[in-house]
């Protein structure tokens, strides 16, 4: 069963910085795609950002303030928030997909998911 346990989340202050972390355990093979989804009070859980077969991609509001990485070696996805702003505040989840079609930000695509952590930034 795979396993993804998140970390890294806090407070910031706007125009700070945090990283994310996102261990995974479990799989017998690598995911096709692996990224940070969002949920914000009140809204839509939505994609930020993606990494499937060595492809990044990157939802426009948060296009060159985040970057995402992984570690094949530690099984660990990074996200990397820089210049963090208040509407970033949300819970932020990893998740990855092993299906052989995925839709970059589309969540249901996705079959592993974190438990989430949460991400508040201040003005």
């Amino acid at each position: 069963q795979v396993q993804l346990v998140e970390s890294g989340g806090g407070s910031a202050q706007a125009g700070g910085s945090l990283r994310l972390s996102c261990e995974a355990s479990g799989y017998t093979y690598k995911p096709h795609c692996m990224a940070w989804f969002r949920q914000a009070p009140g809204k839509e859980r939505e994609g930020v950002t993606a990494i499937c077969t060595g492809n990044t991609y990157y939802a426009d509001s948060v296009k060159d303030r985040f970057t995402i990485s992984q570690d094949s070696a530690k099984n660990t996805l990074y996200l990397q928030m820089n210049n963090l702003k208040p509407e970033d505040t949300a819970i932020y989840y990893c998740a990855a997909s092993n299906r052989p079609r995925v839709r970059t930000f589309n969540r249901n695509d996705y079959n592993y998911w974190g438990q989430g952590t949460q991400v508040t930034v201040s003005s």
